[in-house]
């Protein structure tokens, strides 16, 4: 069974075998042993490929450089008196630690850390949801986080993830975190994507986002030598997504506008081949990005969510 979807649940085993779970967790247990699967809380999953996915620790000691830079500039977006919600991830812990100074600022989370940051900051509301701890990453799943977003209305959501492809937007590798962020997203008006060049191009097993959901991606200037990611970054604008390079000071390459006080630079990332040939500035091919202006497909499916 696990062969055949990639996943599975413990509960799903036990109905099929007509057996315990408690019978079932044991012989995952001795499979995962001889090297057959992984197993994850509630299931099982095929080991290594599409289902790897770092511990916490390891996480935050990867590009902690760009995460700092794009966690900046995703905080410039941020108004006072506003209602967002906030995944789990290294890069929106970051982003939360500087929400902290946005006054009359509410945060809906499912990220024990990204509370942890919000905790002591003055005139900031912390709502977390309900569900089961993830130790791996310090976030609250299941059917109880998931229940207690029913209902819920924000602005924006601020989502990290595993990899992002223009084909299938954001994805992770756990299955029961890839359904919190969905009733995340369900929850908000626009979604922000947070995600360093190494997520660029990567694809992994349980998409969160669908492309023509996500409304900005916020990343960092990938380096010359990154095809990958540069191929990337032209897909997902090709596809009306809203580009955001951070870490673009004086000195980086591209003519930029000053940023309103109090808010940190950013710019449009100038893609792969054009970099210096637009005397007015980087620009993108995609028409859809100049301004916010979005295509009217992606305006229609924004007026669909709000009105559901």
């Amino acid at each position: 069974m696990v062969r055949a979807n990639g996943a599975v649940s413990l509960r799903e085993l036990a109905r099929v075998v007509q057996t315990s779970e408690v019978t079932v967790r044991r012989d995952v247990r001795a499979l995962e042993a001889e090297g057959l699967l992984d197993r994850r809380h509630g299931g099982a999953v095929l080991p290594g490929g599409f289902t790897r996915e770092s511990g916490f620790p390891q996480k935050s000691h990867l590009a902690t450089a760009e995460k700092t830079a794009i966690a900046d500039v995703a905080a410039g977006l941020v108004e006072e008196g506003e209602a967002i919600v906030v995944g789990a991830g290294t890069t929106t812990q970051e982003l939360a630690r500087r929400l902290a100074r946005v006054p009359g600022l509410t945060v809906v989370t499912n990220s024990l850390l990204v509370a942890q940051a919000l905790a002591h900051a003055n005139r900031v509301e912390v709502v977390m949801t309900g569900g089961t701890l993830r130790g791996s990453n310090y976030a609250l799943v299941g059917s109880g986080a998931e229940q207690s977003l029913q209902g819920l209305r924000v602005s924006r959501a601020f989502l990290s993830g595993s990899g992002l492809t223009a084909e299938r937007g954001l994805s992770t590798s756990n299955m029961l975190s890839a359904s919190v962020d969905r009733a995340l997203v369900q929850a908000a008006a626009e979604v922000v994507v947070l995600a360093d060049h190494t997520k660029l191009g990567t694809d992994t097993m349980f998409q969160t986002v669908p492309t023509d959901l996500i409304t900005r991606l916020v990343t960092d200037e990938p380096p010359v030598h990154d095809d990958r990611a540069g191929t990337e970054l032209q897909a997902l604008a090709d596809q009306g997504v809203q580009i955001t390079v951070a870490g673009s000071g004086p000195g980086a390459s591209g003519a930029e506008s000053a940023p309103p006080p109090g808010r940190p630079g950013r710019r449009d990332v100038p893609l792969p081949g054009q970099r210096g040939r637009h005397p007015g500035g980087p620009q993108l091919r995609s028409a859809s990005l100049a301004g916010d202006g979005q295509p009217p497909e992606r305006a229609a499916r924004v007026a669909d969510l709000r009105r559901r």
